[in-house]
């Protein structure tokens, strides 16, 4: 029965195929959009999950912060192998660890100065290092040996220096004093969008000497686990575990380590306090971009669908008043209401599922082409999209949720005028003129 509803309702789609071909295109065109801006927003997100989880959290991070007096703390983590040891014990999930120490410091060279964040990391225990970092000059390795800088290219521009060039780190220690430590530039890697604005890379001993910490301190502990889906969950019971361990654990606050200085500093105690975070929670400062995406594309889909919408019902309509005869004579001879309107959206449902579905894979085609021809994002567009070159992100399931969604609006916008044809009555359709 099903069946035979279905070839009537191909039949009549077919009897008008010049409108219907025009409103198929427009749910085409809608559905590839959505399906474009869905990549690219997803293309964002890993690009930004990439290169955050690279150069300044794991999936999760227990970090902390360390005063030595009450109005004064310092992001570091001490006892750092004892935490890492507990660590290991809770997070079965944990696939590596990585230390990373943190810092600022003002870096002056012959013609200019900037401020940069200080990352100190271990090169030969991080491999995820290199797949996100690419060098322009210079190699990687040198990052192992004392006294040696990763800057990116935009930093090394403004400080005019290249590699093998020398300039001068000057930051506070932890107890107040100044420090200086004389740097020579090891390598220079390409831009990875903002986060790559600040931050520079040296090896954790240097930046520990640099700091005056001990061998056991550092500044975050990065987890990085085998399903990253997975860091909000092990982050709470991380938390939760830790302090029945004896740990000192401050409450969860889905912020940068960076802009909790304040908060910290404004409170009464000194010692040892583990911050729990998630890379979500380091990346908060940077959600705007996300949602500024979103909000645009929400955007110009609801007035876009508002267009079809309107298409399908001024379609519908005209579709009732010229077969209102037809529909007088089906009714004529026992047809029910319900099966009049069942016919109707079943014509909606068809021309919905078609129309998205061609441009459901039209969408696809356009951003795997995209992703193949490599194009290089202009500069000024690098800092918000996280990456050189445009890259969008297909997935499966996403390309089906939002042709299903664009589909299941067709059909609901097709309930008025069907509710419409199923209340004529017999008598009034078959004496309809026009």
């Amino acid at each position: 029965m099903i069946l035979v509803d279905l070839q009537i309702a191909a039949r009549n789609l077919a009897r008008h195929t010049k409108r219907n071909v025009f409103l198929g295109i427009a749910i085409a065109s809608v559905t590839g959009l959505l399906v474009l801006l869905g990549a690219l927003t997803a293309g964002i997100r890993t690009a930004m999950f990439e290169s955050a989880t690279t150069l300044m959290t794991g999936h999760v991070n227990v970090g902390g912060f360390y005063k030595i007096t009450s109005g004064t703390g310092a992001p570091m983590v001490t006892d750092a192998a004892k935490v890492l040891e507990r660590v290991r014990t809770h997070v079965p999930e944990l696939d590596y660890a990585a230390g990373r120490v943190r810092g600022f410091a003002k870096a002056v060279a012959d013609r200019s100065s900037m401020d940069v964040v200080l990352g100190g990391i271990d090169i030969v225990k991080e491999p995820q290092f290199r797949k996100v970092i690419r060098v322009l000059e210079g190699n990687l390795d040198e990052l192992a040996k004392p006294n040696t800088i990763l800057l990116f290219e935009d930093q090394a521009k403004r400080l005019e220096v290249k590699v093998g060039d020398a300039f001068t780190l000057v930051a506070p220690t932890q107890r107040g004093a100044s420090n200086t430590a004389d740097v020579r530039v090891a390598a220079i890697a390409r831009n990875v969008g903002l986060l790559s604005a600040w931050n520079a890379f040296l090896p954790a001993d240097t930046l520990r000497r640099f700091y005056e910490l001990k061998q056991d301190t550092t500044g975050a502990i990065h987890l990085y686990l085998r399903d990253a889906s997975k860091a909000g969950p092990v982050a709470a019971r991380l938390r939760e575990l830790l302090a029945k361990d004896g740990f000192r654990v401050m409450d969860a606050d889905p912020q940068a380590y960076f802009m909790k200085f304040q908060k910290v500093n404004s409170e009464d105690w000194t010692g040892q306090k583990l911050d729990v975070t998630t890379w979500e929670d380091e990346l908060s400062f940077m959600s705007w971009i996300l949602s500024g995406v979103s909000g645009l594309t929400g955007l110009l889909i609801f007035v876009l669908l508002v267009i079809v919408v309107i298409g399908i019902l001024n379609t519908l309509a005209i579709a009732i008043r010229e077969r209102t005869r037809e529909i007088g004579t089906l009714r004529a001879i026992g047809m029910q209401r319900r099966k009049v309107l069942w016919l109707f959206l079943l014509e909606s449902l068809l021309l919905g599922v078609s129309g998205t579905a061609a441009g459901a894979l039209i969408g696809a085609a356009i951003a795997a082409g995209l992703n193949a021809l490599h194009l290089a994002a202009p500069e000024g567009v690098q800092m918000f999209l996280l990456q050189q070159h445009l890259t969008l992100s297909l997935h499966a399931r996403d390309i089906a949720g939002n042709a299903l969604f664009i589909a299941a609006v067709t059909t609901v916008a097709s309930l008025f005028p069907a509710f419409r044809a199923a209340r004529l009555k017999p008598v009034t359709a078959m004496h309809h003129v026009g």
